[in-house]
């Protein structure tokens, strides 16, 4: 057994075609413990290097995805919707889209991921508040969507269990960037969820696992055909991730910014891509005739309190300490909290998001490696955003940590994210296109 799985692996290696039934008992393999790490590494590292065709993604897919439990939903009323990003910094959208949509009386069973690379992860971001559970079980998670309308939840031990492990030996096997590998880890457990529908953030850009527009569109498009495939109704954002999303990065700083969102304040760009992923959920789930309609929908609801509201309650159902979010401002803070000034004066042209991600991982906010803890309170606050004016000696960034690091080799890391212009610069365009069953147009905020 152990000579065809190294067998299978040199087949990739060179780059040839994989049945079936090849990937199936590799990945079988691997899950029930034949297969050792560092094989299955060698195995994703091949498909980094050498790609893999179509009908091979599509099987990795349904191997993934029948590893595990099929959950099924269609008990509860009406169309089930989630959405998935393919990962950024400060990309805390889930936390305020998810209770956005579940207001309206959709149900969203929502599962998340950890951290990948220098990207943030939902669960870490979630498991910031004290007391909050994400590692819930089939029948909790099932309860939770038919009581509150939402889950925000891990993967459970059934549900896809080869994406997982997968999941976790990427993000520290320089293996993420694959647009076969990210598109069968993504699918393989959106599809084990129960839903009915799913809108996809693909993201390019520096601080993105896809750098160019051209890359983004095309996972975007395997992604979509996949969905599809699969019979859900599946469309896709391209979206701008040269810059991080809002002020915040790091997992509690960006709880507390969602919440700041949530309450109808914010910074501009999170409230805009929260209403228009909430909003294309809301018109796939038949609760508006348009993505725009959904839109202004979104918006209401964060002005009224009520997504607010949906959120307190699914913290309260997982366990988390409510109190914390009607009063952020009482969670402690990391120990150092490190000021970052401007050594001149100018426009701020560009805040590198890959940059800003790699320095919040080091801070102590991502993981290096596969069994490092995340420090919930670490990672950087913004205090300038693209576009904006600096004064020499203005406070440009904070950033917070526990840990003991050389402060001047993390101010020239901070700076280094950073450039400033004399004149006046406008920010890139935050969304560029969408992906549906009708294909790929341009869209714009």
């Amino acid at each position: 057994m152990a000579f065809q799985y190294i067998e299978i692996i040199k087949k990739k290696r060179d780059s040839k075609i994989l049945t079936y039934n090849e990937l199936k008992h590799l990945v079988d393999g691997y899950v029930q413990g034949y297969l050792a790490d560092y094989q299955m590494s060698a195995f994703l590292m091949a498909c980094f290097l050498n790609g893999l065709n179509e009908d091979e993604s599509s099987h990795l897919t349904d191997i993934m995805l029948h590893s595990g439990t099929v959950l099924d939903l269609s008990h509860i009323p009406g169309i089930k919707v989630d959405k998935h990003s393919t990962g950024g910094v400060g990309d805390k959208l889930s936390l305020i889209l998810a209770p956005m949509v579940a207001s309206y009386g959709v149900s969203v069973p929502m599962v998340s991921g950890r951290g990948l690379g220098h990207t943030g992860g939902t669960l870490d971001k979630l498991e910031s508040i004290p007391g909050f559970n994400v590692n819930v079980d089939m029948n909790t998670y099932q309860y939770l969507v038919e009581k509150h309308g939402l889950v925000l939840a891990g993967q459970t031990k059934e549900m896809a269990p080869a994406d997982k492990k997968m999941y976790a030996l990427r993000d520290v096997t320089a293996t993420v960037e694959s647009i076969p590998l990210i598109a069968g880890s993504i699918m393989s457990k959106k599809l084990a969820e129960g839903i009915d529908a799913l809108v996809l953030d693909v993201k390019f850009g520096t601080g993105a696992f896809m750098k160019t527009q051209e890359e983004a569109i095309k996972l975007a498009q395997t992604l979509v055909d996949i969905g599809l495939g699969f019979e859900k109704n599946t469309l896709a954002f391209i979206t701008n991730m040269n810059r991080p999303t809002g002020k915040a990065i790091g997992n509690w700083l960006e709880v507390k910014e969602s919440i700041e969102v949530l309450n109808g304040k914010g910074p501009k760009d999170t409230q805009q891509l929260s209403c228009l992923l909430g909003g294309a959920m809301l018109f796939l789930a038949g609760e508006a005739k348009s993505i725009e309609e959904g839109y202004a929908k979104g918006f209401h609801s964060l002005e009224n309190g009520q997504a607010l509201s949906k959120f307190r309650e699914i913290v309260d159902a997982q366990g988390g300490d409510v109190s914390i979010i009607d009063h952020p401002e009482l969670r402690e803070e990391s120990t150092h909290q490190i000021s970052i000034t401007s050594k001149s004066s100018g426009f701020l042209q560009q805040l590198d998001a890959y940059t800003l991600g790699s320095l919040s991982v080091h801070l102590g906010a991502g993981r290096i490696k596969k069994e490092d803890d995340v420090d919930p309170l670490a990672g950087i606050k913004l205090h300038k955003q693209c576009g904006d004016f600096l004064s020499q000696g203005e406070t440009l960034m904070t950033l917070h940590t526990n840990k003991e690091l050389d402060v001047i080799e993390l101010e020239q890391w901070a700076l280094s994210a950073t450039t400033l212009d004399s004149n006046s610069v406008k920010p890139d365009t935050l969304v560029t296109h969408i992906l549906d069953k009708d294909g790929l147009r341009e869209y714009s905020l």
